[in-house]
């Protein structure tokens, strides 16, 4: 097939007519009308050559950007060797993740199940909780986001789930970053408590630095098991390898993906403690993946974690972050009416606007100044702003030059 010829004349049509008419309207409307062509390092290229700065990298998957050259000669040279692998037999590359992950997570966490979403992952997680607990009730954050998957979908808003009822009963929410309100629920039938360390699809919503340690305190007094979400916020996104190093606190699991693919190869992972394993030492064959830990897409993962790890690489993270801070500080001083809040976390970053409408129509003006990034979808009055951590200090400039511009429009409006 002539693929670039059609990418530009027919892709979008078909797009359409056979995946989703539907998701097309919402492009045009935010101004993303156009199909992906070349990409490279943070940069899309669009069907006429147009270029966009993707400062949404889909939650994290590219965090090393678009077609790393590092990762692609990874899983050349794992094809060399591996395929996807029968999960039913052991496995040397699954193995050697697994070790690395329990090397690089916090505390004790020793054990991994691998998966390919991170809804996936998150279901595990919730089964693992109930069955080690033998309790029904599982908490979650209101405007959390988990995934779309059965347990992950019954722990999110109403918006994802109320056509799809009736959910697995047990599930209950409370506000983020509220111990009191999570105290009052972590009664005697709660299975786990399951939060985002820092909940992107809200807004980036940025804990009080003693939340984590009390939910800690509250889910060891319940005998409730403590799930911790770093689909989003992990792999180096804030700056730290794991968010939940800012909280100096161990988590009974951890869920991570995205990130964990390099943009290259699906991946997702469970990681927990020993005292959780016993369950599934008992029925080793009661959760499978056909599809998780493919041993090619583990030698990629293995390569991730390794520039993830890197001291150096972290820091410029953290002073990254800072840039864009001190960037965003001065469109606020300019524009006070519209940026209200600034909430930053590494690369991690949010933008809150007085109103829900001003999320869409940031996100549009953001798309006809080249940058890719969408509001929040349970606070739309909220702009979530993650690039690529490879992003360089001018298109670090590039960013917040568009920002300016499209705040610019906004006052017009």
């Amino acid at each position: 097939m002539d693929w670039e010829k059609y990418l530009k004349e027919e892709a979008l049509l078909d797009y359409e007519k056979y995946v989703s008419p539907g998701k097309l309207k919402a492009y045009r409307l935010l101004g993303f009308d156009f199909v992906p062509a070349r990409r490279e390092g943070v940069w899309i290229y669009d069907q006429n050559g147009r270029k966009y700065l993707n400062c949404r990298s889909s939650g994290g998957v590219f965090n090393f950007g678009h077609r790393p050259a590092e990762l692609i000669a990874e899983l050349e040279q794992a094809l060399r060797l591996f395929d996807i692998g029968d999960h039913l037999l052991a496995s040397g590359a699954r193995a050697a993740l697994a070790k690395k992950l329990a090397e690089l997570t916090p505390g004790d966490i020793q054990y991994t199940v691998f998966g390919v979403s991170g809804g996936e992952a998150v279901d595990l997680a919730i089964k693992l909780a109930r069955a080690h607990t033998q309790r029904p009730k599982i908490i979650s954050a209101i405007g959390g986001y988990h995934g779309h998957t059965g347990f992950a979908l019954a722990t999110g808003d109403e918006e994802f789930k109320k056509y799809f009822g009736p959910l697995a009963p047990g599930f209950v929410q409370v506000p983020f970053g509220d111990l009191k309100a999570l105290e009052k629920e972590l009664d005697q039938t709660a299975a786990a408590v399951i939060f985002e360390t820092i909940p992107a699809t809200f807004g980036i919503k940025i804990p009080p630095l003693d939340f984590f340690p009390g939910v800690r305190k509250l889910c060891d007094r319940a005998g409730a098991v403590m799930i911790i979400d770093e689909v989003q916020a992990g792999l180096g996104r804030t700056g730290k390898l794991w968010a939940i190093e800012e909280y100096n606190v161990v988590p009974d699991i951890m869920v991570m993906g995205k990130g964990l693919s390099g943009a290259i190869y699906p991946m997702s992972a469970t990681c927990l403690r020993p005292f959780l394993n016993r369950f599934l030492e008992e029925h080793p064959f009661i959760h499978i993946s056909t599809m998780g830990g493919s041993e090619a897409g583990c030698l990629v993962t293995l390569k991730v974690l390794e520039m993830t790890g890197k001291p150096e690489f972290l820091s410029e993270v953290r002073r990254k972050g800072g840039a864009f801070e001190k960037g965003l500080s001065g469109i606020q001083k300019r524009h006070p009416r519209l940026v209200k809040e600034i909430r930053c976390q590494g690369l991690m970053i949010g933008i809150g606007m007085p109103e829900p409408k001003y999320g869409m129509l940031l996100t549009m003006a953001l798309s006809k100044n080249g940058v890719i990034a969408l509001f929040a979808h349970n606070d739309p009055s909220a702009m979530i702003i993650m690039p690529p951590l490879i992003i360089s200090d001018s298109e670090i400039a590039f960013v917040l030059e568009a920002l300016e511009k499209s705040f610019m429009e906004l006052e017009k409006f």
